[in-house]
């Protein structure tokens, strides 16, 4: 979660006991696999994503939301090959410690529990004395009751910090990360409820506005993430350069590390420290299973405590070069190829055909399944017959923009009866693979149905019936086709999508058939 309901999938199951975690280890540019035991592998997690001098309690809580990410997000790099990466688009993984190493022994096959089940955990080096709910920062997340926001003296809004950037670096990296035009000032337009940024505006760039969170991976990504460590900030220009001023560091979503350092050191243990950030969960054995799937899991998780940790489902605008895997092609390649599928390449089910980039050829027999069994789930949802599919991913998003005439943050269109997307390794380091697949995969099957309807009603169709669940908007006007066909900028397409979904709903909530909503 993708940020969805949960779905039926099928499951990897294993005793928690003697289960194993392949972990894809990052070296020289390339992923390595390798299969650590659960507990060392909760140990070494934890040194890589503990504070310093972390007490034992702190430390015992951490291990057990560690342990319950894994049990909530293991196979999220199934496509690659493994289970998890060591880097903070999963969890960090360093060499473990005695610490590390009694606190998961302490805690082994103990994880967090909500009505039965593995919960979804996030955690962030501090929340800045305030937490915040998943929605605030992967916009479409699932907020459960546990997962609210509300003070916390833990941290005691520790750490403050400010960062002058410079107007041409600031320039610089917002042109890095696929905005046009001369930067003439940015301002903030809302805080959300958390008290966090929610939007800023761009004066001379387009697209004109920006969320708090994506900033903070566009400055990260080009100028460090020491610069802007959260969303929690005020800012004000000082002749040619701009002084953010803030606190905490990271989402601010779940446990916050520093505030569970603080507690512990006041005598609370980890039961009473997971209980504060979580409650309503309970700590428990996985009914002695670890089970997980990626589709489960109810939103990309990012819990790590550096800032970088974060993978929002509407993604910061980067490049592709700055988010393609190592190795991946350049975003700067004039003209790049799309490998058809070959026959060969094609499982037994030729009614899906997936075209890859050269780079990216050995997804597609996991793809190929993926959008087979994604279809045929929809087709019996909206009782029609699967019809044969082809899905287009682009190599960058440049060529996806050159190909589509969308803007990149689009992530996807359909063309000629094509689902055209953004490179896979972009949708899925952000948790949006499978989510985008399934509206298009929608799109294509609710569109010669209402071949003649305005943009609003095949995706809202497409919405509703791709992520059942999921929140509309309140606005009472239906979007006009350019809000969804031109969007101006990532907050007015997620506007107008939610405005669509919501008009459709309205209308099928009173009995009327799908196929003659008006």
């Amino acid at each position: 979660m993708t940020a969805s309901q949960p779905r039926a999938a099928a499951q990897t199951t294993a005793p928690i006991g003697t289960d194993t975690v392949r972990i894809g280890v990052l070296r020289n540019g390339h992923y390595d696999v390798v299969s650590l035991p659960l507990e060392v592998y909760v140990a070494r997690v934890l040194a890589g994503e503990a504070a310093p001098d972390s007490p034992p309690a702190s430390l015992e809580a951490l291990a057990i939301a560690i342990r319950t990410y894994t049990a909530t997000n293991r196979g999220r790099h199934g496509a690659d090959g493994f289970d998890l990466c060591d880097q903070t688009h999963c969890q960090v993984m360093r060499n473990s410690t005695i610490a590390t190493e009694r606190a998961a022994l302490a805690t082994a096959e103990q994880v967090l529990l909500y009505r039965g089940s593995p919960a979804t955990v996030f955690y962030s080096a501090s929340c800045g004395g305030r937490s915040e709910k998943p929605s605030n920062v992967w916009p479409g997340a699932d907020n459960p009751p546990y997962l609210s926001i509300h003070d916390d003296d833990g941290c005691g809004g520790f750490p403050s910090w400010s960062a002058e950037l410079a107007e041409s670096d600031l320039q610089r990296a917002l042109l890095a990360g696929g905005f046009r035009g001369t930067l003439r000032d940015v301002r903030i337009l809302s805080k959300n409820e958390s008290g966090r940024v929610a939007t800023l505006a761009l004066d001379g760039l387009t697209p004109r506005e920006i969320s708090g969170q994506d900033l903070r991976m566009v400055v990260g990504r080009a100028l460090g993430f020491q610069h802007i460590q959260s969303t929690q900030f005020d800012l004000r220009r000082s002749g040619r350069a701009y002084r953010f001023t803030g606190r905490g560091a990271g989402h601010g979503v779940g446990l916050c590390v520093i505030g569970s350092m603080k507690l512990a050191a006041g005598g609370q243990n980890a039961t009473t420290i997971l209980a504060r950030y979580f409650p309503g969960t309970q700590i428990g054995p996985f009914g002695a299973r670890l089970t997980a799937t990626p589709k489960d899991a109810p939103m990309p998780a990012a819990p790590a405590r550096d800032a970088r940790a974060a993978s929002p489902p509407v993604p910061a605008p980067p490049v592709a070069a700055a988010t393609a895997p190592p190795g991946a092609p350049s975003a700067r390649a004039e003209t790049p190829a799309i490998a058809p599928a070959p026959a060969a390449d094609l499982p037994p089910r030729t009614d899906v055909v997936v075209d890859l980039p050269p780079g990216a050829a050995s997804e597609r027999t996991a793809l190929v399944a993926l959008a087979a069994r994604e279809r045929d789930a929809l087709a019996r949802t909206l009782d029609v017959d699967p019809a044969p599919v082809r899905l287009r991913f682009h190599d960058t998003n440049e060529a996806y923009e050159r190909e589509t005439g969308q803007p990149w943050f689009t992530l996807s269109a359909v063309k000629n009866g094509v689902i055209e997307l953004t490179p896979p390794s972009f949708l899925r380091d952000r948790g949006m693979l499978e989510r985008v697949l399934r509206r298009q995969l929608a799109r294509v099957m609710v569109d010669p149905i209402l071949p003649a309807k305005p943009a609003w009603i095949r995706e809202g169709a497409a919405a509703h019936f791709a992520d059942p669940g999921a929140p509309g908007a309140s606005r009472t006007m239906c979007p006009q086709d350019s809000e969804l066909q031109k969007p101006l900028s990532i907050g007015a397409l997620g506007e107008a999508l939610a405005g669509a979904r919501a008009c459709f709903e309205r209308q099928i909530s009173n009995g009327r058939d799908w196929r003659r909503v008006r």
